[in-house]
């Protein structure tokens, strides 16, 4: 399937946000990217805002457009929250999971480690980045991929906690405990106005 394999930083630069992690072109360069990027002027429509805030999320986590919509339309169809439910199905990806536990430096590697068979789902090989874990799961990274330098090194480095997540670093596993609450989820995403989008 097609992924973004552009400029990391570009798209941080256009959304004013390190959305891939520390970015030192936001210092550098604290404007839009391409040839008008310093002279862009004037009020964003209605419509262009609330495209962004989905632009944003689809880069965020690493979607496609139909992977993207798809995932919504489920949101949609789920008692709740549209949006609030949008972030949560979004948080329980699995590669998304693997790099909440800190089993990964970004949700690009993360994503790498699944496809290429490095992580269990239940004591099961698991290779779909976009698998939804469900409460109670055990996410682990396989015992013989334990040595990989890129998973230890993201082990020793990468040392954040969530609620909705146990784990045992040492051990290199994780709990899945349940869905998080919208509160608890860090990203800077105004779901809102996706569902405006969404609901034109």
């Amino acid at each position: 399937m097609a992924r973004y394999r552009g400029p990391k930083q570009k798209i941080a630069r256009r959304f004013k946000e390190p959305l891939f992690g520390p970015s030192k072109s936001l210092e550098r360069k604290p404007y839009p990217p391409g040839q008008h990027g310093r002279g862009r002027r004037g009020k964003e429509s209605e419509y262009s805002v609330q495209l962004k805030e989905k632009q944003k999320a689809k880069h965020t986590y690493g979607l496609l457009e139909r992977q993207f919509r798809n995932l919504f339309e489920k949101a949609a169809r789920k008692k709740g929250v549209t949006g609030e439910n949008l972030l949560k199905f979004l948080e329980a990806r699995l590669d998304n999971t693997v790099f909440r536990l800190g089993f990964s430096m970004t949700r690009r590697q993360a994503r790498q480690f699944v496809t290429h068979n490095h992580v269990l789902v239940n004591d099961r090989v698991v290779n779909i980045p976009s698998y939804q874990l469900r409460a109670g799961d055990i996410i682990a990274i396989r015992p013989r991929s334990r040595k990989c330098v890129s998973i230890q090194e993201a082990a020793k480095t990468n040392r954040k906690s969530f609620p909705w997540l146990e784990v045992e670093r040492k051990d290199l596993r994780g709990k899945f405990l349940d869905l998080p609450n919208r509160e608890d989820i860090p990203e800077n995403i105004r779901e809102q106005l996706i569902v405006e989008l969404y609901s034109k």
